[in-house]
């Protein structure tokens, strides 16, 4: 633990014991949660970022949209709006934020909204004669009880073996996983042992009905912008990596092994570029980056300098057909 962790560390007890109170509280229903007749599933987790929400929402939706009328409801973290905005494929991330920009972006025939409250952005959405709904980053906001939680952990950083804000970067106690449905531990390694999937369950130590699932993050091999598609062979010289999200380490990784060792640029979440970075950046010969950036830089650098590397959720073989059993049959249930 570092010495900022150490002198923070009281603080997280008086933050333990708030949010352990208002859990209590819904949970023995001194305060309501709204429940709804149409399936509601919910993608959250318990550490602040970096677990892969927005590739597993991504998952949902592709395994989804075929077979039934699709919404998407997300905060919109950081944009410069407020209240409940539908969002379209010309908005820019400072209106409705880039998550959700870049789920509308990738599939436009999807209902894709923003709203804080989402007990208010539920019944907006309601009006649209909708099948199933998809919470982003919902998993606390309990006004609202989800038919299906999914809570996500990222391999090498298990919610087990972390700490409550801010000592550590849990919103809640380990205990609050006992809500979920599912488990998924993302952002595995191709080759993961029988033997360390049960190490990592008995870690988190799951409910007996309450199974846990392995995924890991595939990248694609061509990078994609306004102007078209390149391989990563085709990437100019003295070009740069910039990213703004909570764990590059990966990307990074991930271009090494491809012998790709570029300079990188790295920013916090959802971080706001100013007019001075802007053009500190423009002066690279190009700049790969996220798409989640990408939905905050394409405004603002021109779209030949510009590309970004898509991310998807892959669930291990073993794992990928019961975990896609378990959302069909909860709609179907519903």
């Amino acid at each position: 633990m570092s010495n900022l962790r150490k002198i923070l560390f009281p603080f997280s007890g008086g933050y333990h014991l708030i949010t352990g109170i208002r859990n209590w509280m819904y949970d023995i229903g001194l305060l309501k949660s709204e429940s709804y007749d149409l399936p509601v599933i919910c993608v959250g987790n318990l550490n602040v970022g970096g677990t892969g929400k927005s590739p597993m929402i991504e998952y949902l939706i592709d395994l989804l949209k075929d077979q039934a009328r699709l919404a998407v409801l997300s905060r919109g973290y950081k944009r410069k709006t407020r209240g409940f905005k539908l969002v379209e494929t010309d908005n820019t991330a400072e209106e409705v934020g880039d998550e959700p920009l870049q789920f509308k972006t990738k599939f436009p025939d999807v209902l894709v909204a923003v709203e804080a409250n989402r007990r208010e952005g539920i019944s907006r959405l309601l009006e649209y004669k909708l099948d199933v709904i998809l919470l982003d980053d919902a998993f606390q906001h309990r006004k609202v009880r989800a038919g299906f939680n999914i809570i996500l952990t990222a391999y090498g950083d298990l919610f087990t073996k972390d700490l409550i804000l801010p000592a550590g970067n849990l919103r809640e106690s380990a205990s609050g996983a006992s809500r979920a449905d599912v488990i998924v531990v993302t952002k595995c390694p191709q080759q993961l042992s029988d033997e360390e999937r049960r190490k990592i369950k008995k870690e988190l130590n799951p409910k007996v009905e309450q199974p846990v699932f392995f995924s890991g993050i595939e990248y694609s091999e061509v990078i994609h912008s306004d102007f078209g598609k390149i391989s990563l062979e085709e990437i100019p010289e003295k070009a740069i990596l910039v990213t703004g999200i909570a764990n590059p380490k990966p990307l990074v990784e991930y271009l090494k092994n491809r012998n790709l060792r570029l300079e990188h640029h790295e920013f916090p979440d959802h971080h706001h570029f100013s007019v001075k970075e802007l053009r500190e950046l423009e002066t690279a010969s190009f700049i790969l980056t996220t798409e989640k950036d990408y939905m905050r830089l394409k405004q603002s650098l021109p779209s030949k300098k510009l590309g970004y590397l898509p991310i998807r959720t892959k669930f291990m073989e073993k794992d990928k057909a019961e975990f896609n059993q378990k959302i069909s049959g909860y709609i179907k249930q519903k």
